[in-house]
């Protein structure tokens, strides 16, 4: 008897863990379900609408690379607590297609996996909370501190930066960050 309680305890632990894994992962494709459903209703009534009713942050805008078929939403804040569900608008940041630069972070490894395949030249559109479509041409790529971004918030067109933690395939978190810029190249349409 004593010899099948090893095994069994671990097939059980085994069994918990994977569970535990499946749900994550479920409840992850849930939350892009439910924000998508959300920014679209934002769009259609003009009203930020929740994900769910305990949310502490609302989609504003979807980020779309269309060569690449990427298409996520960037929810208000970039709380802990919002990039765990998508990408971040950066609080005090311009909104797109205004004057100074509008900033969004994610994830490395979930929503902003995509920009380690984004091209100099290639085109990001960014879909507003009001249905607005303002076109980006992605003119530069660096890596830099996490303090020493070198963002310039007071310029007088309308910039888009994308920045998530390097190196991309890390498995730690760093002190770096991958600061992709846009320039604005088509206005709201």
């Amino acid at each position: 008897m004593p010899r099948f309680v090893t095994p069994l305890a671990v097939a059980l632990v085994g069994l918990i863990l994977f569970g535990h894994g499946a749900f994550i992962h479920a409840k992850a494709v849930l939350a892009q379900v439910l924000l998508d459903r959300a920014f679209s209703q934002t769009v259609a009534t003009g009203h930020a609408a929740k994900p769910w009713s305990w949310a502490d942050t609302v989609p504003v805008a979807r980020i779309e690379v269309k060569r690449l078929g990427v298409s996520t939403i960037a929810l208000a804040g970039s709380s802990g607590q919002a990039l765990a569900f998508g990408a971040g608008h950066v609080e005090g940041s311009a909104e797109p297609g205004e004057p100074g630069v509008a900033v969004y972070s994610a994830h490395r490894d979930t929503h902003f996996r995509f920009l380690r395949d984004i091209k100099i030249g290639e085109e990001i559109d960014i879909v507003r909370r009001d249905g607005k479509t303002f076109r980006y041409r992605a003119d530069a790529a660096r890596v830099v501190r996490f303090d020493a971004s070198g963002i310039d918030p007071g310029t007088e067109s309308a910039e888009l930066v994308l920045s998530t933690c390097w190196p991309f395939d890390a498995l730690t978190p760093g002190p770096e960050r991958y600061v992709l810029h846009a320039t604005m190249i088509a206005a709201g349409k």
